[in-house]
């Protein structure tokens, strides 16, 4: 059997599985929640629902072959748009093909690795994305079935003010999509998703993984884990199994985190010479991690000086639980101006500073 590896939320499962066999459910549909608890997954995990040729019944079945095509996404009617950046050709039809060839990359690389990294800061849904979504959802479907179109991070569609004609088509389309068409965006903040969009949809809230779901998760993608790290990181990562995998994601990140702190502590010429070490723009993906490393960390040793049990790395040891969720908080910050662009040279000197002073001042 072949289905989507989707962890938890039995509820909302079943939920959506009842509307869909009663042919209740709706056709544009805005699945929210913290970054990390799934939402990609449970909307791929909806098109194998939609896509199944087994009958709605059995769906998924994870045999059929659109289950198994959907499953590897290769599936010629689920379109999974993603965040990209702006296309280099000038003109708009080359730009639609552009983002048509991005996007068949994306999908290639998430093959190897199936899970969802947050979009780097000036990635979009653009006015070619628009167009060409515009464009798939035109044509006949391929398999003779429904048509999927699954538009990650939501909020990045941008107002289409170059292009009103683009903007009232779309508009148009999600509130009359055909019948044949479900349409599933993704958001980890509804309100920043366009209004006129947020309002021809119906939300379906995720919230944060449950222990079980957690550990479940994690023994899936890292199996070489001992139970005990399991439970350690399922902790710290707070019901975001995606923050837990992205920390892990990038070998030597936590390590890169404790010597981060290291340094912080020490204080002096070393902590400004570790500020200059830090690759900027090119490297922000390793950036990232960097901070989900740091949270992690933070929050496990918060939990375990205030008796919570498990490991405190060497620079931690002894702080107390507030000052850990004080620097955890200058991290938030510093992962929020990642997200908004700003150079990771800037925001690492100012966290290096809150770090010492909220950990050891």
């Amino acid at each position: 059997m072949k289905t989507v590896e989707l962890f938890g939320h039995q509820q909302v499962r079943e939920d959506l599985l009842t509307a869909f066999r009663s042919g209740r459910l709706p056709q544009v549909l805005l699945v929210t929640g913290g970054a990390g608890v799934g939402k990609q997954t449970l909307s791929r995990w909806l098109a194998s629902v939609l896509l199944c040729q087994g009958g709605a019944a059995a769906a998924p079945c994870g045999t059929c072959q659109g289950c198994r095509l959907t499953n590897d996404l290769a599936h010629p009617d689920f379109h999974w748009f993603v965040p990209i950046l702006r296309p280099k050709a000038g003109d708009p039809d080359k730009q639609v093909e552009e983002v048509k060839e991005v996007l068949g990359e994306i999908m290639a690389a998430r093959r190897e690795n199936p899970v969802y990294a947050p979009p780097e800061g000036l990635t979009m849904h653009g006015v070619a994305s628009a167009r060409l979504l515009l464009k798939t959802a035109a044509l006949t479907t391929v398999m003779g079935g429904r048509r999927v179109i699954l538009v990650g991070d939501a909020e990045r569609l941008v107002p289409q003010e170059s292009s009103q004609e683009a903007a009232n088509a779309l508009l148009k389309f999600l509130e009359e999509p055909p019948a044949s068409t479900t349409v599933i965006l993704t958001t980890t903040d509804p309100g920043r998703v366009l209004p006129t969009i947020r309002s021809r949809a119906v939300p379906i809230r995720l919230g944060r993984l449950g222990p079980d779901a957690m550990e479940e998760g994690l023994a899936h993608y890292l199996p070489s884990l001992s139970a005990t790290d399991r439970r350690i990181r399922a902790e710290a990562a707070e019901g975001s199994l995606g923050r837990a995998l992205d920390a892990s994601a990038s070998a030597g990140s936590l390590a890169q985190a404790d010597q981060l702190l290291a340094i912080c502590r020490q204080g002096g010429p070393a902590r400004f010479e570790r500020v200059l070490k830090q690759g900027s723009f090119a490297a922000r993906g390793e950036f990232s991690s960097l901070l989900d490393s740091l949270a992690l960390t933070l929050g496990a040793a918060a939990r375990a000086s205030a008796g919570g049990g498990g490991s405190v790395v060497e620079p931690l040891r002894d702080v107390a639980p507030d000052r850990c969720l004080a620097a955890l908080g200058s991290v938030e910050t510093a992962r929020d101006s990642a997200l908004g662009n700003v150079n990771p040279h800037l925001i690492l000197a100012t966290l290096t500073g809150e770090l010492a002073e909220a950990l050891w001042a």
